[in-house]
């Protein structure tokens, strides 16, 4: 016996499912209770406010109210609950964007309960946890950033900046001339360029590194 209170968690997933198998799993878990459950992002906030969780196993994608910007708004309303992003998506992109949220945890599905049970505690304990199969230099980048490498506003043009959402954002060439009304020959200078300055070889880098500086946000899809 131990007089150490548990680490109370609250669930938020669109999947009652889901939910049904995260609460039998953590049944297992000494020192573990799950106080609340969440259909989606917004009822998240109700139920956070109300039960005071001190871990909150938040899917990243939920209607309404996805569960990054959940996390967003709970790290200035309650910043003493910490956040585990539960996600399908192991691309450093989506761990970028949940640690610029707030997030303290990044935990993909179908982890097994040693590694659940591991990133809630780790978690409670105030320790940033990640997936195994996510890449370690990720959190520590994240943790000890080198320079200025990463702010886009200070080693890019103001054009660059503006070309590189626009590339980050999905737009094609053709798209990106004509919104900001200059040649097709114009932008693939710039995309060339922006390759050479970032040491990117392809637009996907491009893209990665706008979502790691924050230039642009992920928006929510199916996981």
């Amino acid at each position: 016996m131990t007089d150490k209170p548990p680490t109370n968690v609250m669930i938020a997933d669109d999947h009652a499912l889901v939910r049904a198998g995260i609460r039998a799993l953590l049944e297992k878990v000494n020192e573990v209770e799950v106080v609340a459950e969440a259909a989606d992002g917004r009822e998240a906030l109700d139920l956070i406010r109300k039960h005071q969780p001190d871990v909150v196993l938040m899917d990243i994608a939920m209607p309404g109210l996805n569960g990054l910007e959940a996390t967003r708004r709970l790290g200035k309303t309650e910043p003493a609950t910490r956040i585990i992003i539960l996600s399908m998506h192991a691309s450093e992109e989506y761990v970028w964007q949940a640690l610029r949220a707030g997030a303290r945890g990044y935990l993909l599905k179908g982890a097994s309960l040693a590694e659940l049970e591991l990133a809630i505690k780790s978690v409670a304990a105030d320790q940033i946890y990640l997936s195994p199969p996510i890449s370690k230099s990720l959190i520590e980048e994240y943790l000890h950033p080198t320079g200025g490498a990463r702010r886009p506003t200070e080693s890019l043009t103001p054009r660059q900046s503006e070309i590189l959402k626009l590339i980050a954002n999905g737009k094609s060439t053709k798209q990106i001339a004509l919104d900001l009304k200059i040649s097709v020959k114009t932008v693939e200078t710039h995309r060339s360029l922006l390759m050479k300055r970032l040491k990117v070889r392809d637009v996907a880098g491009l893209v990665r590194y706008a979502v790691r500086t924050g230039l642009v946000d992920l928006q929510s899809s199916p996981g």
